[in-house]
């Protein structure tokens, strides 16, 4: 996993109009040894004067602001002083919109902001808020006091969820189904590779690590611009041609058999490599239930989530791809499965849907 050279800190700049989001955010990042926070603003304004004397490694901003919006003070940070951003924000329906500006903005990721919940919760938002930090530092960005309550939690893999694969064959069927799984910069990944498919390509099934609330509008947004039709699964789905189903966050998402066909589930789960839903949750479902005609792709993302899965789902027999590091944002989760053997080919990301098309036949 990438980091920052030994001993040194990521510095994080935390912004939000709320005095105790910002103590509670400071609490659970100075929890991480690998973070600090530098300073905390209640508007862009006293950002600004923050940043003029020392630049974070990584800013945390919320949308609603007084005096200027994050998504006003976003796009003026991308066009003068490029820094990695982790949105942070408690907005959810209407508001997703304005966090999928946001990541068209430049933006590296989007978690919804801690709240008063139960101690498995802020044990979960921690993981989540840290790791997004995590890579948000060693993201490329373009131009446009530890308390016990927050103790890293032990790293759980699929067998939380569902057996291993048996080493009994798949029957071969005529229905190819493709799984993808993405985690940073895999908001715009995602629209590259399913923007090149045909309204007949065969089912996709997808994870893209993201916050509760925000999936039902990420997969909207790609559904306008898609011939595919992009929609947030629900339990029960069946998976056709012409259709992708995007992991709703915070629920794994597995892949069951039906006859020569495929649907989902969608269920509750512990983190599993630190995320739900997790890439390695639906890649060994894959495995399992469809063997050689899976194609299996992994996508940016910091850490090592779907690496396993993906191993896996090549060794029944499907076809395994992983994104070049020319492409990614941040080349983790790739560069694992290349690294565990699990990637059967590597490819930048322009090249990924013509390969998978190509295989599917």
């Amino acid at each position: 996993m990438e980091s920052k050279p030994a001993g040194k800190k990521i510095r994080v700049l935390i912004v939000d109009d709320s005095a105790s989001v910002r103590v509670t955010l400071t609490e659970i990042l100075n929890s991480d040894p690998e973070i600090v926070v530098m300073g905390a603003a209640a508007d862009p304004y006293a950002a600004a004067a923050i940043i003029q004397n020392e630049v974070p490694d990584v800013i945390t901003l919320d949308i609603e602001m007084p005096r200027m919006d994050g998504l006003a003070f976003l796009r003026k940070l991308m066009a003068q002083r490029p820094l990695p951003v982790v949105m942070c924000s408690s907005l959810v329906s209407e508001g997703s919109q304005a966090l999928m500006d946001a990541l068209d903005a430049g933006a590296i990721e989007a978690i919804l902001k801690p709240k008063l919940g139960s101690r498995q919760y802020l044990l979960d938002y921690r993981v989540r808020i840290c790791e997004a930090v995590k890579a948000a530092a060693v993201a490329k960005v373009l131009p446009r006091r530890v308390r016990p309550s927050y103790q890293v939690q032990p790293k759980l893999s699929a067998d939380v969820m569902l057996p291993p694969p048996s080493e009994r064959p798949v029957r071969a069927n005529t229905e190819r189904i493709i799984c993808i799984g993405a985690s940073t910069g895999g908001t715009e990944a995602l629209r590259v590779l399913l923007e090149e498919l045909p309204d007949d390509a065969p089912g996709v099934v997808v994870v893209q690590h993201m916050p509760e609330s925000f999936t039902a509008s990420f997969a909207r947004r790609l559904d306008s611009l898609c011939r595919v039709e992009v929609k947030e699964a629900v339990d029960g789905d069946w998976v056709m041609n012409g259709r992708v189903l995007i992991a709703p966050g915070n629920d794994h998402m597995l892949l069951h058999r039906s006859g020569s066909r495929y649907r989902v589930e969608v269920r509750e789960g512990p983190l599993v490599s630190r995320h739900r839903p997790s890439v390695d949750v639906l890649f060994r479902s894959a495995a399992r239930v469809a063997g050689a005609n899976a194609v299996g792709v992994i996508l940016t993302g910091m850490g090592d989530d779907g690496a396993q899965g993906m191993l896996e789902m090549r060794q029944a027999g499907a076809f395994t791809i992983a994104e070049d590091e020319s492409t990614c944002v941040v080349f983790g989760m790739p560069k694992e499965a290349i690294r565990r053997g699990a990637a059967q080919a590597v490819f930048p990301l322009d090249r990924i849907a013509g390969e998978v098309l190509k295989r599917c036949g």
